[in-house]
């Protein structure tokens, strides 16, 4: 396998800086994975935090560091806030200042973790604490841990379902049609707002297969070992025709080609929008928006399988740069982070990587509900989801053939829902054959 040229260069550079200060230092510098005091009277001096999040940096964040504060008072913490985070993150590695705690980019093979991260610990050690580690984890060491673990579903307007007469929340995709039509009989509101023209946005029905799957095994497991994968009855057929059917039934925007993305977000926060299908990542940026937040709900997406399964997702993952001088500090900050600001619900719309945190409030009526990491793909199929569908060119999480469905259902194409998905499942076949040869 080839590495990353740009990593590999960027790893060079950090060796020879790290050679050129091991030259010139008269001190001892800390060694990577070495154990870490958790005392708090040993904990002191002064640490930086790498943030992308601009909006709250001067505001929140000064307020966590506050009540970090009264455990470590000996800390000082800075931080810094990058627009163009991952591009800024990227150019800082190649030397060793790019701050004592950050975000992982995204941008960073895992292989390469370990040269410029330290160890938090061991995968059997952190296991039982937190949720989705397995992600930034390179021979059992685990180098970061998510800040929010996010969840996907459908977000709606409780004033608006109240107002239509919905009496009891939806949980099949009948019921849930049903439901969209009494907004529509009964009130001024869009049922449901697809986001058509935003393109991204229709990419966030994919996120809810495991949901109409009914087991965090299909997308892995089950998906690329079948050539049944559009076909009436299975997961992929079932949850896009639910789109198909409120496109069909007038159920949706007038003018889907004329969506606008920061507008419905409003829209849905002041009741002009009763659903729409999204990340919980979108629930604080809507709620923000409003001055009834607590009129915004969220439902599993709908499904009539026998266990409902939402899917969790990590976020950015925190981590400590490798060339810290002030480790402890750096640890404490993170454990502190991940324990005690709430960051995952309160900031980050979702909720917390560790196993010990309540659910958010507005997942307290889904105690019957198993929110889950899915199960990664078999030894020897890492990957193999995403192979068949680029060489098929079939866009599971492209908006293209999501478009297409709109478009067939409110007759700006002659196709049928049938048609789109037998195309799509011969695709398949013929991609997963190919590569089998």
């Amino acid at each position: 396998m080839r590495k990353n040229k740009g990593w590999t260069l960027l790893l060079t550079m950090l060796l020879i800086t790290s050679l050129l200060a091991a030259c010139s230092s008269g001190g001892e510098s800390t060694q990577a994975g070495e154990e870490i005091s958790t005392d708090p009277a040993d904990i002191k001096g002064e640490i930086t935090v790498l943030t992308q999040r601009t909006d709250i940096v001067d505001t929140v964040f000064k307020d966590y560091a506050a009540e970090f504060n009264k455990k470590y008072p000996d800390v000082k913490v800075n931080f810094q806030a990058l627009a163009d985070y991952e591009g800024q993150v990227k150019i800082r590695m190649s030397t060793k200042d790019y701050g004592d705690v950050l975000m992982i980019p995204t941008s960073v093979p895992i292989a390469d973790i370990p040269d410029f991260f330290e160890p938090l610990g061991t995968y059997d050690e952190l296991k039982d604490k937190y949720t989705g580690i397995e992600e930034r984890m390179v021979d059992g060491q685990v180098y970061g841990i998510p800040t929010v673990i996010t969840f996907s579903g459908i977000i709606y307007n409780k004033q608006v379902f109240k107002d239509a007469g919905i009496a009891d929340v939806p949980k099949t995709p009948e019921q849930f049609q049903a439901a969209l039509q009494l907004v529509k009989d009964n009130t001024d509101a869009i049922p449901l707002y697809t986001n058509y023209a935003s393109g991204w946005a229709l990419t966030q029905w994919e996120s809810d297969l495991p949901t109409v799957a009914g087991s965090v095994d299909y997308v892995n497991i089950d998906q690329p070992n079948t050539d049944e994968n559009f076909v009436p009855g299975k997961p992929h057929y079932e949850l896009y025709k639910v789109l198909y059917d409120a496109a069909k039934n007038g159920l949706i925007e007038k003018d889907p080609t004329t969506t606008d993305w920061e507008s419905s977000k409003a829209d849905l926060a002041n009741g002009k929008i009763a659903t729409m299908a999204l990340g919980s990542w979108a629930i604080t940026q809507i709620q923000g928006l409003t001055d009834t937040p607590d009129n915004i709900g969220f439902l599993p997406f709908p499904t009539n399988a026998s266990d409902v399964v939402v899917p969790l997702a990590a976020d950015y993952n925190i981590g400590m740069n490798v060339n810290s001088e002030n480790k402890p500090a750096a640890k404490a900050w993170i454990d502190w982070f991940l324990a005690k600001s709430n960051y995952a619900v309160e900031q980050g719309g979702g909720m917390s990587a560790d196993k010990s945190a309540e659910l958010p409030p507005i997942l307290d009526q889904f105690q019957d509900v198993e929110f889950s990491t899915l199960t990664p793909a078999k030894e020897g199929q890492e990957g193999l989801v995403d192979k068949i569908d680029n060489e098929g060119e079939i866009g599971l999480w492209q908006p293209d053939f999501k478009k297409r469905i709109i478009e067939a259902a409110i007759g700006n194409r002659s196709e049928s829902y049938d048609d789109i998905m037998k195309d799509l499942n011969d695709k398949w076949v013929k991609a997963r054959a190919e590569l089998a040869k």
